[in-house]
């Protein structure tokens, strides 16, 4: 549709004429525009700060660990005590073939490393290489534990994030530094800066990594494990997995295979599924809440040409024995109602954009940002096309009533 000058003179003086009314409508579709592009961009936004509380871990992995059983089985009473063994890693990649990764975990609480005059509480973890395929690592300096580390058994360490910055608050790379756990010196070769809060026998950032197989001999663990850390393979669905895993362990402790408290199989699966299920909810309310607001705004569009075209009975009827065509007046209310619409709309999308902008540098940690609270290019042309619709749909009413004046009528209203 084109605008030529004078019609653009015309739809301003127009406006103009009804500030009060037009500022009211126009507030109408900015507040409607305004709730659905940052609604959706801040729904994107939360969504983004939740998944990186599960940010680097596996979405197909399954936590298996020892409970107290709850049922007798072989002669054993129900209530006892038991512990799973590094041996469980290989009848589990021996009888359920679709799994993976099996990786154990063990765990030490309440250990003090020192570093210098500075010292941390912190929990030790012995780890395989493999835990990173689980929860993997996000490694600001050196590296993770590898094969070497496990099979020489040697005395390094990876840091947290927290227990990092609590003993080298002048920052810098650690690597190749001492620190004492306790009575035994470490070397640092890399520091975690993970901050996820899936944690798993305590949080990453709070701990200590060292080789699983130094921590069997300095903690004397011998042949317990903590926890088995377990990963599917590609288009494996784990809860399918669940019984077979807690039976292979089961059987092999004595343990009556459908007590499901003695060992306890975790599938992570499911929180993912339901954070999916979650959004997708709030998407759709999203979008329901903004549409029913842009749609609220355009009826208010439409009532206010209704009134200026009411109030222009004489002009249109004068135009109209002029000469104008009807199709010039159909452009003329058209043309203001979309004019009004995107003008209103282009506000609310620019104010949606400084308040995403806004709540982006908010959550900016360390100079890392921690979640993008803005809308796609895609989504921002799609809300101006959804604009145009609206202005045109709305000026479609008041466009037919000004059409059907006539003339005489007008000179008689007049």
């Amino acid at each position: 549709m084109r605008i030529d000058l004078d019609t653009y003179r015309e739809i301003l003086d127009t406006l103009t004429r009804n500030k009060s009314r037009t500022l009211l409508t126009g507030f109408g579709i900015f507040w409607g525009v305004f709730m659905l592009v940052g609604l959706m961009g801040g729904g994107d936004g939360v969504k983004q700060l939740l998944e990186s509380n599960f940010e680097g871990f596996a979405n197909n992995s399954t936590i298996v660990f020892a409970q107290p059983t709850t049922k007798p089985f072989s002669g054993f009473r129900k209530g006892r005590a038991w512990s799973m063994s590094y041996k469980d890693v290989e009848r589990l990649h021996q009888q359920v073939p679709e799994l993976d990764v099996v990786a154990p975990m063990l765990s030490q609480w309440g250990a003090t490393v020192v570093a210098s005059d500075n010292k941390s509480a912190c929990s030790v973890r012995g780890l395989m290489p493999e835990y990173a395929k689980v929860d993997a690592p996000k490694i600001f300096y050196g590296r993770f534990i590898n094969s070497m580390d496990l099979a020489q058994r040697r005395k390094v360490c990876v840091l947290g994030k927290k227990v990092y910055k609590t003993l080298f608050p002048q920052g810098g790379d650690p690597c190749g530094q001492l620190v004492r756990i306790d009575s035994m010196y470490f070397s640092v070769v890399g520091v975690d800066y993970s901050s996820g809060n899936i944690n798993i026998n305590g949080r990453a950032e709070e701990s200590v990594t060292i080789p699983l197989t130094l921590m069997q001999q300095v903690y004397n663990k011998g042949d317990q494990v903590d926890l088995l850390c377990v990963t599917g393979r590609h288009g494996v669905v784990m809860s399918s997995l669940a019984q077979r895993i807690r039976e292979t362990v089961a059987r092999a402790h004595r343990i009556d295979p459908t007590d499901e408290t003695a060992v306890t199989v975790f599938n992570t699966e499911v929180l993912f599924q339901l954070m999916d299920s979650l959004f997708d909810g709030v998407n759709f309310l999203i979008w329901l809440v903004g549409i029913g607001t842009l749609l609220a705004g355009a009826i208010g569009v439409s009532n206010i040409m209704m009134v200026t075209v009411r109030e222009r009975t004489t002009e249109i009827g004068i135009r109209r024995a002029i000469g104008a065509t009807p199709a010039s007046i159909l452009s003329q209310i058209i043309s203001e109602s979309v004019v009004l619409t995107a003008v209103a709309g282009m506000s609310g999308i620019l104010f949606a954009v400084v308040i995403l902008q806004m709540l982006e540098l908010a959550n900016t940690t360390d100079g890392i940002l921690t979640a993008r609270f803005q809308i796609d290019i895609g989504t921002a042309l799609g809300a101006l096309a959804l604009l145009g619709v609206l202005g045109i749909v709305a000026g479609l009413a008041p466009a037919a009533r000004a059409m059907a004046i006539k003339p005489v009528d007008a000179m008689r209203d007049e």
